[in-house]
C-alpha cells in the first residue's frame, strides 16, 4: 500500500485522557511544522482534559464512551462512523486506551504512538506510568517511543518509526516519562508529515519510507 500526498492531511484524533498528544499536534500545526488539519477529536472519556484543549482550538469534539454500547463491535462502529463523517485521511490515537476493531476501509489508516520501543513493554495494560515503571524494574538501558499502524491487537501493527532515549541510573518513572514524551513530541508529527507527503508505503509488516516527497 502506498499513501498519496495530502495537503493538508485530514486527521481525526482519538484520546482517553489528558490530551497532551493532541496539544502537541495542535502546536506543531500552528507553528507550520505539520501540514495537517485536525477535523475532529473523539474521546472515550467524557471527562478527558483533552476535550478542553479541543474547545480552546475550536476543533469539533465529542465523547463516545465504551459503557454506552452493548459490545466492543458497536463501540468501534460508532468511533469509525464519526471518523468517516469527518472525512479523515488518518486517525491518530494519542493516549487512547480502548481496543477497537479496525474496519476494512480504515485498515492501515489508523496510527498510534506508544511510550516504549515496541515489541518491548507493550500490549494490554501497558499505558501511562506502568510502561515506565516496567522499564525501570527491568533495568533496561534504553527506552523511547514507537509510532505504528494500528491493527486489532494492542501495540502490534507495522512500525513507522522509533526514537530512543537513555534510561539513567537515577531515573524515576516521572523523569523517564518526561524524556520519552519529549521524543514523542517530535516523532509523532514527523510520522504524520511523512504520511501526508506520500512517502510511506507498507509491504507486509514492513513500513518503507521514501527519502523525498512524491510530486
Amino acid at each position: 500500500m502506498q499513501f498519496l500526498p495530502r495537503s493538508p492531511l485530514r486527521i481525526v484524533v482519538l484520546i482517553s485522557g489528558g490530551g497532551t498528544t493532541l496539544r502537541n499536534l495542535i502546536e506543531k500545526i500552528a507553528a507550520g511544522r505539520l501540514d495537517a488539519r485536525i477535523e475532529r477529536l473523539i474521546s472515550s472519556n467524557s471527562a478527558a482534559r483533552g476535550l478542553e484543549f479541543a474547545r480552546e482550538a475550536r476543533i469539533p469534539a465529542e465523547a463516545i464512551e465504551r459503557k454506552s454500547f452493548v459490545s466492543n463491535e458497536t463501540f468501534s462502529e460508532a468511533i469509525f462512523a464519526a471518523c468517516r463523517k469527518s472525512s479523515a485521511d488518518v486517525v491518530a490515537m494519542g493516549g487512547f486506551v480502548k481496543l477497537v476493531t479496525i474496519p476494512p476501509d480504515f485498515e492501515n489508516r489508523v496510527v498510534n504512538i506508544h511510550p516504549a520501543l515496541i515489541p518491548a513493554f507493550c500490549g494490554k495494560g501497558f499505558y501511562g506510568p506502568r510502561v515506565h515503571e516496567a522499564v525501570l524494574e527491568y533495568g533496561a538501558k534504553l527506552s523511547g517511543c514507537t509510532v505504528h499502524f494500528v491493527d486489532n491487537r494492542y501495540d502490534h501493527g507495522p512500525i513507522i518509526l522509533q526514537r530512543a532515549v537513555p534510561v539513567l541510573d537515577d531515573d524515576t518513572p516521572a523523569m523517564l516519562a518526561a524524556r520519552v514524551f519529549a521524543a514523542e513530541c517530535e516523532a509523532y508529527p514527523e510520522a504524520l508529515r511523512m504520511i501526508g507527503e506520500g512517502r510511506v508505503r507498507i509491504e507486509g509488516r514492513k513500513v518503507l519510507v521514501d527519502s523525498r516527497a512524491r510530486p
